[in-house]
């Protein structure tokens, strides 16, 4: 479907590698004076947080965003033979609440609400996350709200966290652009009748399975080019 900006009236963000670079956590780990290259076990992390969400959502086990992200890392060190203590770990994981916002967040999002644009954040981080994440980027006074997978506990892509988004917002789910960097995130998006957008802030190609993204833009402004 070719994106339609004159159907929309509220556009929702996730947060983590859209708003806040998680490659960000790679400083952290380089503190552990047993991590030599911290780039391989910050992808592992994420890879296997991403995985556990996932099969989360299909085995009916839930839990918080940042105590995934806590399981996650403990197997990511685990497994590059990486020894460390609870209380290494928990300093690691903290990287989360200081992450580097992208250049572009502030700008935008004050465009687009300016523009007359209902903004919230929809993500999988539980509500302490998203409170310390937005305060990071300084746009709680330009969000309407934040939506977390924590009040369904369940993660994206389930089409029900989507739908709820929805609810909350009190906005039809045609006239949502839910935007990400994750392709994942947009096809659930797209799945359950937003449209969808890839935020390819890394110039990566397209994933080929399913279906293709509303519209393809390289940073946040030039989604408001387009709104505006």
């Amino acid at each position: 479907m070719a994106f339609d900006p004159a159907r929309a009236s509220t556009v929702t963000f996730d947060s983590y590698s859209t708003l806040v670079d998680v490659d960000a956590v790679e400083t952290a780990l380089a503190d552990h004076p047993d991590v030599d290259d911290p780039e391989p076990i910050s992808r592992r992390w994420r890879s296997r947080s991403m995985q556990y969400t996932l099969v989360g959502n299909h085995t009916e086990t839930y839990e918080p965003f940042y105590d995934v992200n806590r399981d996650a890392l403990e197997y990511a060190l685990a497994a590059h033979g990486v020894d460390s203590t609870a209380d290494e770990r928990e300093e690691i994981l903290s990287a989360y609440h200081e992450l580097r916002v992208f250049d572009d967040v502030r700008a935008s999002v004050e465009r687009l609400a300016e523009a007359g644009y209902d903004c919230y954040v929809l993500s999988n981080g539980n509500p302490e996350m998203l409170e310390s994440m937005v305060e990071r980027a300084d746009i709680g006074d330009l969000l309407a709200d934040t939506i977390s997978a924590d009040e369904l506990e369940t993660f994206k892509p389930d089409p029900e966290l989507y739908r709820h988004a929805a609810g909350r917002t009190g906005t039809p789910i045609d006239e949502i652009v839910h935007v990400s960097a994750l392709w994942f995130d947009v096809q659930g998006a797209s799945n359950a009748g937003m449209q969808g957008v890839w935020l390819d802030r890394k110039g990566d190609p397209w994933d080929p399975f399913g279906a293709e993204p509303d519209l393809v833009c390289d940073g946040l402004d030039e989604l408001v080019a387009r709104l505006e």
